[in-house]
């Protein structure tokens, strides 16, 4: 892993806002007296939200004395976790580019090209206007639909060239992207629709609930409220409704249909 260094360029203070400093010791109190180091992560993670998307020194000092801890534990935590940035990120959008193997075979470095056409030639540079930056990251988690970025809190999957120049321009001019696969695909499914189960697919057709993605209103217990290139603070943190659970039991209770009507075919 490169060397993680703090901005030249710091602000001369950080300090909570009222509401997020009430949140952090409602954090703080979850843990037993003398642990409070316990909490660092969240902190550092809400101060990143609070500053538009980056840890600054001011707040890596404020942390620590929140926390008692001596000002370089805090700074290794953040240096050493690459989900926080340790200088500004573009207001708009910071897209991590994920370059692991299946990303990298299915066209990651096809992505970076366009960032680096699009935003800037070199990762963490802001672009002209300042709205977005890049970088190239490890293993984001969703090879299935590779190649693939996040941004903030949301992946884009499925990509390419194309779409992703298509997703820059979008953020750009503040219209409504979809986090997600991309193209027609839901999640991590076959790309041509399902390839086994077909039969109990094809029984539930009609009468099932249409399953939902929960959004952070309907969940907000779920996340943190962070950067949201949408607004209205949607999550999509993958929390399963009630229509969900019910295609589950409703495909459960066709499997165990089909299973009695097999046995009592082989005893007939």
């Amino acid at each position: 892993m490169a060397v993680r260094r703090l901005a030249a360029e710091q602000p001369e203070s950080f300090a909570f806002t009222a509401e997020n400093l009430a949140w952090a010791k409602k954090v703080i109190d979850r843990y037993p007296a003398g642990r409070q180091a316990s909490a660092v992560i969240p902190l550092l993670w809400r101060a990143q939200e609070q500053n538009e998307g980056w840890v600054s020194e001011p707040a890596i000092r404020y942390i620590a004395e929140m926390l008692g801890m001596p000002h370089i534990r805090v700074l290794e935590v953040a240096t050493f976790y690459t989900m926080f940035q340790l200088q500004p990120v573009g207001k708009k959008a910071h897209i991590q580019v994920c370059g692991t193997t299946p990303c990298q075979l299915r066209g990651a470095e096809d992505l970076i090209r366009v960032c680096k056409s699009k935003i800037a030639a070199h990762a963490h540079e802001l672009s002209a206007d300042g709205n977005f930056s890049w970088e190239e990251v490890e293993c984001l988690g969703a090879c299935v639909n590779a190649p693939m970025v996040q941004i903030f809190k949301d992946t884009y999957e499925d990509l390419t060239p194309e779409s992703l120049e298509k997703l820059i321009d979008d953020i750009s001019a503040g219209r409504e992207v979809t986090p997600g696969p991309q193209i027609n695909r839901r999640f991590g499914a076959p790309e041509g629709g399902p390839t086994s189960l077909t039969d109990i697919a094809d029984d539930t057709q009609g009468v099932l609930p249409v399953p939902h993605v929960v959004d952070g209103a309907e969940k907000a217990s779920h996340a943190f409220a962070g950067p949201s290139i949408n607004g209205g603070g949607k999550d999509f943190n993958g929390v399963p409704d009630s229509a969900e659970v019910s295609v589950a039991r409703v495909r459960a209770e066709v499997a165990a249909r089909k299973a009695a009507e097999a046995a009592a075919k082989n005893e007939g």
